[in-house]
């Protein structure tokens, strides 16, 4: 395809820059210290600011068959990440691209509540976070 043959959906129509979460975000450190075998729990403690910290415990929680603790923990980091965007700049729309490493764990939390709020029969919920993985990266929809 050529620059003029996108498919609709594909381009940021709007012109809003991407946020990018900053390089020495706690995410950072924490999907370090997850590839080093440390645990979320612990990490989570430390690094309460960390949204990746959250979905890692949200997706232990799924793991345990636990959607509303799953949830609880997926919405934790959610709002942690928005905090993050918000002092990066980002004014509740736009991108905020997977490819940048620092951006991932809000990523990962976003996903996670989307499926959480699903399991718990959040549809209306669950459609609006599809809404916005679509804007935030819609690479992340498969």
């Amino acid at each position: 395809m050529n620059e003029t043959s996108r498919p609709i959906g594909t381009d940021n129509l709007l012109g809003i820059p991407p946020t990018r979460l900053p390089e020495d975000h706690p995410d950072v450190a924490v999907a370090a210290a997850l590839a080093d075998g440390a645990d979320a729990r612990d990490l989570a403690a430390r690094y309460p600011a960390s949204s990746l910290a959250w979905a890692e415990l949200a997706q232990e929680a799924f793991d345990a068959e636990d959607p509303v603790a799953a949830y609880a923990y997926a919405r934790t980091g959610y709002h942690r990440g928005l905090d993050a965007l918000r002092r990066a700049g980002w004014k509740g729309q736009g991108p905020v691209p997977a490819s940048h490493a620092p951006n991932r764990g809000f990523l990962k939390a976003l996903a996670l509540l989307g499926e959480a709020a699903g399991r718990i029969g959040e549809r209306d919920e669950a459609e609006r976070i599809r809404d916005f993985i679509h804007d935030a990266d819609p690479s992340l929809l498969g």
